[in-house]
């Protein structure tokens, strides 16, 4: 495992962990477990002095002696008595009565000290392999008692407490370092799973699913994985068919511009043909033209660069206008149209677009319903703002279908094919642009496309309240 992975990088985190904590809790721990079992001992010895010092200021000088001896051996203490012979620097310090001698016989540190400050003093002193815990208490005027303990069992608990820490702390460090590695491990083969998920997406394989059922991060993280390639999947597909369908479309037109050409060029054709085929022709070019300005529409859309100039519309003369547009048409195929235009349906919007999709849908009214289908255009206010419907008394979209119509290509099976299956999501997107909506309501007899568009309160006769999106 190389120094800069994860894994590693986790594994020596945990041990600096636990290291750190083993040595905030050894600093912790045995510093102060020596200073409170000496200051334990001091404290013992400060009783002892007082109690010691009390009984030999009540005897002579003579009895000090046995009393030393005595308190010695009871309290198990080295007890000595100082004669002071000077007070000042050089101070000579004489042992007059010693319980048992403690290898120095000019005096103590402890009790240079005491006489000194004249107060007591204590401390420990190291003579030789042994360590004392001492208390030196001036008295009597001349004399200095010095009460001295060996501290060198309370030092081998505190030694036996240091050892006990530094093994278990070894110890603890060596399971973090084994455990460090394997969570290390399982991690480190999560993420790889991750990471070959990811080059298998950015290679366009979405067929197999990124699975981790675990809840922490990296279990969301691989959900989060999982629904993005469900996502480029669709993408992908919409992709392919999008290029298969308008290939198709283009394919058709232009096969049959080649066909009319080819045809046209044999001399023996008479005129009335030769019309009826540069008619088709020109439909041909019409349609192709149609496809390639829809098809620009929908790269403008995608790219976000379409631009609409919002202005107040009224939804009412557009209304109007469609119909006239269109009565030819309608009539032609046994359609009437009607306009009802409500007033001061002022919308917020782009004109042009507005008749781009008002065309889009009338166009579909007239192209999926039968003839005699009455298609009416009316306009109205609303709460949230105003709405353009067109609506027919044609035989409806199925159920099946009605979720799909906005789709790109689509078109419903059972019903008159032509167009390019294009018109509604350009309609759809083009009024998502201008802050709009399209909503179908369809049934048995009565088919509604209405376009929602969020109101104007300016009068239609004032432009200069323009926006621009």
């Amino acid at each position: 495992m190389r120094f800069r992975t994860v894994g590693l990088k986790l594994s020596l985190a945990l041990v600096a962990l636990v290291a750190g904590a083993l040595a905030i809790v050894y600093f912790a721990v045995v510093p102060g477990l020596e200073n409170r079992l000496v200051e334990n001992r001091l404290s013992q010895l400060h009783r002892a002095s007082d109690a010691i010092v009390g009984d030999l200021s009540q005897e002579d000088t003579f009895q000090w002696r046995d009393t030393v001896v005595t308190e010695a051996q009871r309290r198990g203490l080295r007890i000595t008595i100082y004669e002071v012979f000077s007070e000042s620097p050089p101070i000579y310090l004489n042992p007059v009565v010693e319980s048992r001698p403690l290898g120095e016989s000019s005096g103590d540190p402890i009790a240079h000290r005491a006489v000194e400050t004249g107060r007591t003093r204590d401390g420990v002193v190291a003579r030789g392999d042994s360590q004392f815990a001492e208390v030196a208490v001036p008295f009597g005027g001349a004399f200095v008692l010095l009460v001295a303990a060996p501290i060198d069992d309370t030092l081998e608990i505190v030694s036996f407490v240091r050892e006990r820490l530094l093994a278990a702390g070894l110890i603890a460090l060596l399971a973090a370092a084994l455990v460090g590695f394997f969570l290390a491990r399982v991690f480190a083969r999560r993420v790889h799973r991750l990471e070959r998920a990811a080059e298998r997406i950015a290679g366009g394989r979405f067929d197999e699913p990124v699975v981790d059922s675990s809840a922490d991060e990296l279990g969301e993280l691989a959900r989060a994985f999982d629904r993005m390639r469900e996502q480029l999947a669709t993408l992908e597909r919409a992709r392919r068919e999008f290029i298969a369908n308008a290939s198709h479309e283009l394919r058709t037109p232009i096969f049959a511009l080649g066909g009319h050409v080819e045809l046209l060029t044999d001399e023996d054709m008479d005129e009335q043909t030769r019309r009826e085929f540069l008619t088709e022709m020109r439909l041909q070019v019409e349609r192709l033209t149609k496809l390639a300005t829809d098809l620009l529409d929908l790269s403008r859309l995608d790219a976000g660069r379409l631009h609409v100039e919002m202005v107040p519309v009224d939804l009412a003369e557009i209304a109007v206008s469609l119909t006239s547009e269109f009565g030819g048409v309608g009539r032609g195929r046994d359609h009437r149209l009607d306009a009802d235009g409500e007033a001061g349906a002022f919308a917020l919007a782009d004109e042009e677009r507005v008749r781009q999709i008002g065309r889009i849908l009338v166009e579909n009214a007239i192209l999926h319903t039968p003839p005699g289908t009455e298609i009416r255009l009316t306009t109205a206010g609303t709460e949230e703002g105003v709405e353009l419907r067109v609506e027919d008394t044609g035989p409806g979209v199925p159920p099946d279908d009605q979720q799909h119509v906005f789709e790109r290509f689509y078109r419903a099976g059972g019903g008159v094919t032509s167009g390019s299956g294009l018109g509604l999501a350009i309609a759809r997107e083009l009024a998502g642009v201008m802050g709009g909506e399209i909503v179908l309501d369809s049934r048995p007899s009565r088919t509604v496309f209405t376009l929602k568009l969020p109101r104007s309160h300016v009068p239609v006769e004032e432009p200069e309240h323009a926006l621009v999106r």
